[in-house]
């Protein structure tokens, strides 16, 4: 029995993912308002995880031998336990998107760009998504209303009202 959007609960949640993926990856998309309404609320609790986490981060020392021989000290950072904790959450709620060759570039230079990436959806969350959203919530003094949604003309053919869902800058 069709529920909201007059789909299943299992196939809204995956088209939720994939449209949720999509917003994140490209900044916009145009899809129905019913689905950009739905969207909404859904992308807001994943960047409000990716702001509330992302500098939770440890550093530690270890030695390790270069190429030739030598033990060299290094820095190492990984994710505290409230990041690595956001960090799965929100790998649940989206589809991982692979990073596409750019036009123009060598593949030597692509695998060079996207070496050791293993997530690139999750990484731009992360690194750039966060950050601009918690310098904005500091500057403005409130947090959310991250995204905006567009009203366009009906659709052709079925007359669906469209819509095109942002985030904002």
């Amino acid at each position: 029995m069709p529920g909201k959007l007059g789909v299943t609960s299992t196939i809204r949640k995956s088209m939720l993912r994939n449209l949720a993926s999509d917003l994140l990856w490209y900044g916009k998309i145009e899809t129905t308002l019913a689905r950009a309404k739905e969207l909404r609320p859904y992308v807001e609790k994943i960047i409000t995880l990716a702001v509330n986490s992302y500098t939770d981060t440890t550093s530690k020392t270890v030695t390790v031998k270069d190429a030739k021989g030598k033990e060299v000290t290094k820095k190492v950072f990984s994710d505290g336990a409230k990041k690595l904790s956001a960090r799965r959450k929100i790998m649940t709620l989206v589809h991982d998107i692979p990073d596409a060759q750019q036009p123009g570039e060598k593949n030597a230079d692509y695998k060079a760009r996207v070496k050791g990436i293993k997530h690139p959806l999750i990484e731009k969350v992360f690194n750039e998504i966060a950050p601009k959203y918690a310098e904005r919530a500091e500057k403005l003094g409130q947090g959310g209303g991250y995204t905006r949604i567009y009203h366009l003309n009906n659709r052709r053919g079925d007359d669906a009202e469209m819509a095109i869902i942002e985030l904002v800058d």
